[in-house]
């Protein structure tokens, strides 16, 4: 598989990371005027997908794995049918002022040159997406936008390997790698694990929708969409998150927190497998990828750590 082609960011790429002087009130040990400290934070701006020269999105993302996000974006968002569709991709930070933002925010503008059929679809259906982190429907005008038609994933013959002890382990493994929320707290992790739960890839973002893209791009760019394994999610389980593996064949996800109904219904038109609630010794299966819900008896169930 031809995969696309990256042109490394200048060297002035931004930092996934900020450090500002806070004022820390009422901890013990502080005296009641409170402390000046220097604090971490989470880096936050604004990234323009720009498709063959023309405008298509902006979404406000951490600036760390800019390229995968991008393509991960137009795969799951069916702008492009695989990455080989995708010739090229060019990342530039731009200074606020040019971007015509405010002082001290500036943005990062990444060109994608994509196949002209991949083009000429996302002209026909372009529709404006700027506005908040990782929001999966900002712009729609009408229910008929929203285009929740479920994408249905072929039958995996190893689905019921992904059980709760299998879940739980690669679970176990995700905070260690999780280095940018060690340092700022406030950002979310989508990973990679194989049908034995090991943790093979783990990427961060301050919008759980663009983890999930750039766990995604890195898989397809490696050439990797296709292996057995499931995507694991520090966050809520959506609808949203669910279309963005169904469309890509993957056939399995596990959430840390709830899913909302939508996201348990969209698993079950999809027919992937959706655990939830996954905090040890606890996980709660939400739709078996078998083809229907689970029974009530086993939906929850409890496992001992391995």
């Amino acid at each position: 598989m031809q995969h696309p082609s990256i042109s490394p960011p200048d060297d002035d790429t931004l930092s996934p990371l900020s450090r500002h002087a806070v004022h820390v009130f009422g901890e013990r040990g502080v005296a009641p005027e409170g402390v000046v400290r220097d604090d971490t934070l989470a880096s936050e701006v604004p990234v323009a997908l720009v498709f063959n020269g023309v405008s298509h999105a902006v979404m406000m993302a951490t600036p760390r794995d800019v390229e995968a996000f991008a393509l991960g974006f137009a795969l799951s968002e069916g702008i492009l049918d695989s990455a080989a569709d995708c010739r090229g991709i060019d990342v530039q930070a731009v200074d606020a002022s040019d971007a015509g933002l405010p002082e001290g925010m500036p943005g990062i503008e990444v060109q994608l040159e994509i196949s002209t059929r991949s083009f000429e679809r996302l002209k026909d259906r372009r529709r404006s997406l700027a506005g908040r982190t990782g929001c999966g429907v900002c712009g729609v005008e009408s229910f008929a936008g929203l285009d929740l038609t479920p994408q249905r994933v072929p039958p995996r013959e190893w689905i019921e390997r992904i059980d709760l002890a299998t879940v739980l382990r690669a679970f176990a493994a995700m905070a260690p790698r999780q280095v940018l929320n060690a340092e700022a707290g406030a950002i979310h992790a989508a990973a990679w694990a194989t049908v034995d739960g090991e943790l093979t890839d783990l990427m961060e973002d301050v919008g759980r929708h663009n983890a999930l893209d750039k766990l995604l791009g890195a898989l397809a760019t490696a050439g990797r969409l296709a292996e057995p394994g499931f995507v694991l999610m520090s966050s809520r389980g959506s609808h949203e998150l669910v279309r963005k593996c169904a469309r890509l064949g993957i056939a399995a996800m596990a959430t840390i927190s709830a899913p909302t109904a939508m996201g348990v219904r969209m698993a079950e038109l999809s027919g992937l497998r959706f655990w939830g609630l996954c905090r040890a010794p606890r996980g709660v299966l939400y739709a078996d990828g078998l083809g229907g819900a689970p029974s009530a008896s086993t939906a929850s169930v409890t496992a001992s750590m391995p």
